[in-house]
Parts: C-alpha cells; structure tokens; sequence
C-alpha cells in the first residue's frame, strides 16, 4: 500500500456513488420518452434531431442556472425544483412553453436518476481499506439532509466514515472553505496531514489547495483536466483504488 495521510475528505455523488454523469445521455433517452409529447417527428432521423435540439437547449439554461454562485448555493438544496425551472425555461426557449409538461419531464428524469444510483463497484473496499489502515475518513457532500441521507443509507456507507457532513445540516456546501475546515477539525488533523477526493474540480481540488489540503481529482471518464484551470490537482485518478494500490 502507498504512502498514506492521516486522513481523506471524500466527495459522495460522483465519486463514491455515479449519480449525475454523463447527463447528455441520460437527457436523450428521457426525452425519447417523451417524444410524441414534443411533438417529435415519427420517422427516425427526424425524430433524433428535434430530441437533440429539445436537449441542448435544456442543458444550455441549466448552465446558464448553475453558473450563478449564489443561486446555485440555494438550490443545491431543492435539485427536482431546479430541474423544473430549468426544463420550463429550456422549453420556453424553443418557443414551446408549458410548465405543465416541463415539470413532468423534469420529474421523470429525477426519478430516472434516483433510480439509476449505483455504488461505483471498488468504493466499499478502497473505503473499508483505509479505515483498516489508520486514515481517518469523513464524507463531505453537498445538497439537502434527507435525499443525501438516503443515499448513504441506500449505499451502506455510514459506518465507513468517522465523519458525515451534509450541506443542508451543516449550513454551508463546497466551495466554502469552512467546509474543509469544519471537517478537518472533526477528524483533529490539519490540512497539510489531508487529501481532498472527488469529481468535481473546483471543490475537490481548486478550493481544498487553498487551505494547504492536496486535492485527488477523479476523472474516471477520463474527461482530463479543464482547459480553464488555473490549479493542477496532486493527482489525478481514474478508480478508487488506485488510492491503496
């Protein structure tokens, strides 16, 4: 086993569990669903394009809504009722609006992807790995109590941590330097004795390096480092277990 700190900040959704990836997919086949509702055109050609142009409009204003910091910090705590706005203004965009029916497919894909949650398949073990090492553990997620609470539950990771921090119990989410600190003071280990994991790279790596934490970006669909980033991660992984192998 590598050399180890004496503890490790981990990231849940994306990380420990594959929740939100690869959203152009996911969006596609909901929205096929969909289709006659849309309007679509039957035959197939047609029928693909209107459901990419129904997409990327949907994603062109739930970037718009995410881009906003500090909305973003409120409705991290309400996803279903962001996707909502987002999809209303996506369709309102194509001259099409109906919240009516927006909210029913921003429902539906919430479901989908509740659904869809799954453990990614070394997560147990690296995480069991490391407690039985010494390396003191805590899981730092954004987003409201009960449906994080739910997946912890869901994915039997509550015993593996020795902290659990919730934005929406917390009070405050990443980016916020609080956060780390918060959770480095739970565990007694100072930031330098830290590694911060996760998919996202402002949180996991951007905001973790500010407070002297070596941030570990996972990139297991090998989207490689953004090209407007200003801060390079300590490493970068593609499976968790590359974390004790």
């Amino acid at each position: 086993m590598p050399a180890l700190p004496r503890a490790i900040l981990f990231d849940l959704d994306d990380t420990l569990i594959r929740a939100y990836a690869q959203p152009e997919e996911a969006w596609t086949r909901l929205l096929h669903i969909f289709s006659a509702h849309l309007d679509a055109p039957d035959s197939e050609p047609g029928r693909a394009a209107a459901i990419e142009r129904i997409r990327t409009a949907i994603m062109g204003e739930a970037k718009a809504f995410w881009s906003d910091h500090a909305q973003a910090a409120k409705w991290r705590l309400d996803i279903g009722g962001a996707r909502r706005l987002s999809v209303r203004r996506g369709l309102a965009a194509l001259g099409r609006p109906d919240d009516a029916l927006a909210d029913r497919i921003a429902d539906a894909f919430t479901e989908m992807r509740r659904q869809e949650y799954r453990l990614y398949p070394d997560a147990h073990a690296t995480v069991d790995a490391l407690r039985d090492a010494g390396v003191k553990l805590a899981l730092i997620t954004n987003g409201a109590g009960t449906p994080q609470r739910a997946k912890i539950e869901r994915f039997d990771l509550e015993h593996r941590f020795h902290h659990i921090q919730i934005e929406g119990e917390f009070g405050q989410g990443k980016p916020e330097l609080a956060v780390y600190r918060h959770a480095l003071e739970k565990l007694g280990v100072e930031p330098a004795d830290a590694w911060m994991v996760g998919d996202n790279y402002e949180w996991e790596v951007v905001a973790p390096q500010q407070l002297g934490i070596c941030g570990i970006w996972y990139d297991p669909f090998d989207a490689g480092i953004p090209a407007h980033a200003t801060a390079q991660p300590t490493r970068v992984i593609k499976r968790l277990a590359e974390l004790v192998e």
